[in-house]
């Protein structure tokens, strides 16, 4: 099997542009239907989400941290503490988490 990678590579390019240009093309006049608007609005935090999380869960040396830091940086931003503070509590409660199984297992 010869591969070539300058196919592969004008394939990518080609899909890329379509995605772009596609709604530009398509969608000439303003979105009025909040629903529509809506779904737009959201899809770049629902993308984000999807990306982050599983990170979250695999980025520590156990799983059991890593829920302990998830949990602790989703209480902090519930209280509305800056994004540095939020970062600062979840490590130090992977920190104190890992340090504690180390103990007990």
């Amino acid at each position: 099997m010869n591969h070539n990678v300058y196919i592969y590579i004008l394939v990518m390019a080609g899909v890329t542009y379509l995605i772009r240009m596609l709604p530009l093309a398509l969608l000439r006049k303003e979105i009025t239907s909040p629903f529509v608007k809506s779904f737009l609005y959201y899809v770049p935090y629902a993308c984000l989400a999807a990306m982050t999380f599983p990170a979250i869960l695999f980025s520590t040396a156990s799983v059991i941290s890593a829920v302990v830091g998830f949990a602790v940086a989703l209480i902090a931003a519930y209280k509305e503490k800056s994004l540095l503070t939020v970062a600062l509590c979840a490590c130090a409660a992977v920190f104190v988490a890992e340090r504690i199984l180390e103990i007990a297992g």
